[in-house]
């Protein structure tokens, strides 16, 4: 039967350790400043064509692909992908040389901003189209158990998470994989990123059904809402849906309520949205919130924070500096990765 509930409160959360908490706080503050240093770099004309950022949905990424199993699990992105890339490992001097167009990028500097790919760190890419990765995550989930069950391998019990926007969530592709996902029990996650709005679409003015979990029980479907702005929230869902997943109990549809602090892309001029709706939703900027927990908690100190975001400020300025020294892509090799190597 279809599962269908919100998140339970603060007494609730699975504990974690200082080390947890640091590391937590660590990926989501990389998140946040490698943003900023890309809109910088955009402003400034070092990097080109469409830009997504992902301020203000940190919690999301970080909840979710840090309670995977690094290098095992899969991750399937959007268009708004640099910081899935980052929470996945793939190294920001990568990530930063993709989005300059440089052949150190993670995708060769043929991706750009919203194709990064990393076979290494099982980073299925993002994905321009709405909804377009959502079918791949699924046969990427349903690889898992076909091995597993057909194969007899038994080692292979990989979880696949998928991230899309609440506006990919009209798309047909949206309730048929959800479908087949639930019928055939797959090892997946979909994560919808509800962040409000679809470019410059409000969300509630765009579907009947304006609360996207519940959607799940339609299939006999595990369907959560969760305070996406609470990394600690995220985090408890996640850990939950992706055991059922791995036990093979079948697919989560994860809503997390988040919102982006940016226009869509760096070109949009975000005048749609009002200064009031903004204004609030900064107020629950989520690595402010994660600070005060493991600062109340004694989980770590202002002083440790502090330390980790210089140590990642100086991260991020020496991958501007590898990518903006690395070579440009070789013209003899245009059409190379076309089709994969051995």
């Amino acid at each position: 039967m279809a599962q269908e509930r919100t998140l339970p409160k603060v007494e609730d959360y699975k504990p974690i350790t200082s080390a947890e908490g640091l590391l937590i706080y660590e990926d989501m503050m990389l998140g946040r400043l490698f943003e900023d240093k890309c809109a910088e770099m955009y402003y400034r004309g070092k990097m080109f064509g469409f830009v997504h950022l992902y301020n203000g949905q940190e919690a999301v990424s970080t909840g979710v692909i840090k309670a995977l199993r690094n290098g095992e699990d899969f991750v399937s992105s959007t268009y708004r992908d640099h910081v899935h890339a980052l929470s996945a490992g793939v190294p920001a001097r990568e990530v930063m040389a993709e989005l300059f167009g440089k052949a150190t990028g993670c995708s060769k500097g043929r991706g750009g901003s919203m194709h990064m790919f990393s076979q290494e760190h099982n980073l299925l890419g993002g994905y321009a189209f709405v909804a377009e990765g959502i079918p791949v995550a699924t046969g990427s989930a349903f690889q898992s158990k076909y091995r597993r069950e057909a194969l007899g391998d038994e080692s292979a019990d990989q979880v696949t998470a998928c991230f899309f926007g609440d506006g990919a969530c009209n798309n047909g592709q949206f309730f048929e994989c959800l479908n087949m996902a639930a019928l055939w029990k797959l090892p997946v996650i979909y994560v919808v990123e509800n962040n409000k709005w679809a470019i410059g679409m409000a969300h509630e003015r765009a579907t009947s059904q304006p609360e996207i979990y519940k959607k799940a029980s339609v299939f006999g479907m595990a369907g959560v809402e969760v305070d996406g702005m609470d990394v600690m929230a995220v985090r408890t869902v996640a850990q939950e849906a992706i055991a059922r997943a791995r036990a093979g109990e079948g697919p989560t549809l994860i809503e997390a309520l988040t919102y982006r602090f940016r226009g869509h892309s760096l070109a949009d001029p975000d005048e749609l949205r009002s200064k009031e709706e903004k204004e609030f939703w900064l107020t629950r900027d989520p690595i402010k919130k994660m600070a005060s927990y493991l600062t109340e908690n004694n989980l770590a100190t202002p002083e440790e924070l502090k330390a980790i975001e210089s140590k990642i400020q100086e991260l991020i300025n020496d991958a501007v500096e590898f990518a903006q020294s690395s070579p440009e892509p070789d013209p003899s090799e245009l059409y190379r990765y076309v089709f994969a190597e051995d």
